[in-house]
């Protein structure tokens, strides 16, 4: 099965606090995927576009929010082109990591975890 992508120029607003908390919420098997796992995500998008978002997974929900927490299980920082080229899948994570485009501070198991729950 193919992965739902996002529109190539989503606004990341609109990507973390409605299309990752819909996607999620329309696939049975994501949710299955997410299991019982419950977590705090930060995600820091720099350069034009970018913001600060955090993305709360409970019970296979996902809720999505602007801003961040004070202590985040994971907190993952990369540029607003890293983003977009990873959501069309013309990057993967691992290699973004090897490029230094993609930082995860905190819980690297839940870093690992991440594309159960954006893709």
């Amino acid at each position: 099965m193919d992965r739902a992508r996002p529109p190539d120029d989503i606004p990341p607003s609109d990507f973390f606090l409605r299309w990752v908390p819909e996607a999620v919420a329309r696939d049975a098997h994501r949710q299955e995927r997410l299991g019982d796992t419950e977590a705090t995500i930060v995600f820091e998008l720099t350069g034009p576009e970018g913001g600060l978002y955090t993305v709360a997974i409970a019970g296979g929900v996902v809720e999505g929010r602007e801003g961040a927490v004070d202590e985040p299980d994971l907190r993952v920082e990369l540029d607003v082109d890293t983003w977009r080229r990873l959501n069309r899948g013309e990057l993967s994570a691992p290699e973004a990591l090897l490029r230094r485009r993609l930082h995860f501070h905190g819980s690297l198991l839940l870093g690992l975890k991440l594309h159960f729950i954006l893709g």
